[in-house]
């Protein structure tokens, strides 16, 4: 699909895979939305970038999410591709004392809620696009689970599952395609409790994304995701728990 003069919208577009996607959508002289929840971090974030908007937004919050949609109607006349690349992850251990439960509720509210709620609050605006394209931010543990990062893992595999779905059903009735960024291990903020430092660049990651709009690449196996994926479920497993 062709990437140059679109409004795009990035959700955690502040820093990490998201700002350096921003970066190299902006570099291709598209309009983009970058969202999140800090707003001092967001504006250092567009400084020296063409074509990006920070938005303060919580996508977590039903009236922020509202607002963010009116404003993309109102003011930028309309969506072509939303990202969904905003991430909540917690590392612990299952068993006694866990709380397992509210970390998963957490997790699960960012990673796949908010995601569902943003796309179909969206998809109006996305449906009247002549080219349009929804992409997730899914990882390598939509494959196969880390022990350690386990209800992340599971919120993974949700919207793994849903984007599947949602190719399916919208290839039926409408052009919009969508595209799953499944990472590795990045070297990010995000991910620093997690070993980041041993991760790829997040600038490979938003490489890979752009190639696979280029060449309509549905499901993005970045880095050794695509190692994993060719291997058996308890191979894959073990790999990653190793």
């Amino acid at each position: 699909m062709n990437i140059t003069n679109k409004t795009v919208l990035v959700t955690g577009g502040g820093s990490g895979i998201g700002l350096e996607i921003a970066k190299q959508l902006s570099a291709k002289n598209n309009k983009v939305i970058i969202t999140g929840r800090t707003a001092d971090k967001l504006q250092k974030a567009a400084e020296g970038l063409a074509n990006v908007t920070p938005i303060v937004a919580d996508i977590n919050n039903p009236d922020d999410v509202k607002k963010l949609v009116t404003t993309i109607t109102a003011d930028f006349g309309g969506l072509d591709i939303l990202i969904n690349n905003a991430g909540n992850a917690s590392v612990y251990k299952l068993g006694q004392n866990a709380n397992s439960t509210q970390i998963a509720i957490d997790e699960f509210n960012t990673n796949f809620f908010s995601v569902l709620s943003l796309t179909d609050q969206l998809l109006p605006a996305l449906t009247a696009s002549p080219e349009a394209a929804i992409v997730t931010v899914t990882s390598i543990l939509a494959l196969t689970p880390r022990s350690t990062l386990p209800t992340y893992s599971a919120s993974k595999a949700a919207l793994h599952s849903y984007t599947q779905s949602l190719r399916f059903e919208l290839a039926k009735t409408t052009g919009i395609k969508v595209f799953e960024l499944m990472p590795p291990l990045v070297n990010t903020d995000f991910s620093k409790d997690i070993g980041g430092e041993n991760g790829i660049p997040p600038s490979q990651v938003a490489d890979d994304l752009i190639n696979a709009f280029e060449n309509d690449t549905y499901e993005i196996h970045v880095g050794n995701t695509a190692q994993i994926y060719s291997l058996s479920p308890v191979d894959a497993f073990n790999a990653i728990n190793q």
